[in-house]
């Protein structure tokens, strides 16, 4: 089984990225980008190499983790006896709920902050952005998880059903695909939409420190971190100290942590942006 979901999560995920980048061209939110395909492939060749550090340096140790959690009937899921299509189902919402925790960790804290930025200072957001991570915060979280999945008591198969849906909603709701604002609202009463995420994509710090969920929209609402704007095309995307040479190549994504432009930036506020008819809930 783990092998079939493992090759179907790939190909799912392929599939869903071509057709988003697709209709980017064709129905864009956010228009004018410019230089498409490479700011693209600048993404997909840092995810693709992300991909084979975690599979090369961490897929074994995960392993090793959650047989040992099994064999010794460890973690959450172990000790409340949940198993079966009911454990799928539990061990997929703890571990959303993690990455949430996990993605408002990066937020706080300045050391995650420094990698978690690089993904922040893109401007041109589109789908290729959901693959765009340092390749330093993918091994801090690949270590973090070593700890949680025996935790929670998830096993392989259970971790790969849940990135299998994870990597297509990402690529949704990076995407800079134009929807209707009924279509989005009725779609993120359950998971995050573009809507929810461009938010989390401003330079804006208020904006930025929102909207934290990767799959289930419920967490931002429970734990008081969920915010919309009115009108998404007057966000600006990106992080304002990241000049282009740090946000469009890939030796500039690498080096950003280790620059001054890696650091928190400051607070600050637009107020002629910010009058503008926001809205904090539904």
């Amino acid at each position: 089984m783990t092998e079939s979901v493992f090759a179907a999560k790939s190909l799912v995920a392929a599939l869903v990225l071509g057709v988003l980048w697709l209709l980017e061209g064709l129905v864009p939110m956010f228009e004018g980008r410019r230089d498409r395909a490479r700011h693209g492939a600048a993404n997909v060749v840092l995810g693709v190499g992300n991909a084979a550090v975690a599979a090369l340096v961490f897929a074994g140790a995960a392993l090793v983790a959650t047989e040992w959690a099994r064999a010794n009937s460890f973690g959450v899921l172990h000790w409340l006896g949940v198993a079966g299509a009911w454990g799928f189902v539990a061990g997929f919402v703890l571990l959303d709920f993690w990455q949430y925790l996990w993605h408002r960790m990066n937020h706080r804290l300045p050391f995650l902050w420094r990698f978690h930025a690089v993904h922040h200072a893109d401007r041109e957001l589109d789908a290729t952005s959901g693959l765009r991570f340092h390749t330093g915060e993918i091994v801090l979280s690949s270590v973090a998880r070593l700890a949680v999945l025996p935790l929670l008591g998830m096993t392989v198969a259970q971790v790969l059903v849940y990135e299998a849906v994870l990597l297509p909603v990402v690529f949704f709701h990076h995407s800079n695909v134009r929807l209707s604002a009924a279509a989005d609202r009725s779609m993120r009463w359950l998971v995050v939409t573009p809507w929810m995420h461009w938010v989390h994509h401003s330079n804006y710090r208020p904006e930025t420190d929102s909207n934290y969920s990767s799959v289930f929209s419920v967490w931002d609402r429970l734990f008081g971190s969920f915010r919309l704007v009115g009108d998404p095309r007057r966000l600006t995307l990106g992080l304002d100290h990241a000049e282009r040479r740090e946000w469009a190549t890939l030796p500039g994504m690498l080096a950003m942590p280790f620059r001054k432009g890696g650091r928190r930036r400051p607070e600050r506020r637009t107020e002629e942006r910010r009058a503008t008819g926001d809205a904090a809930d539904e």
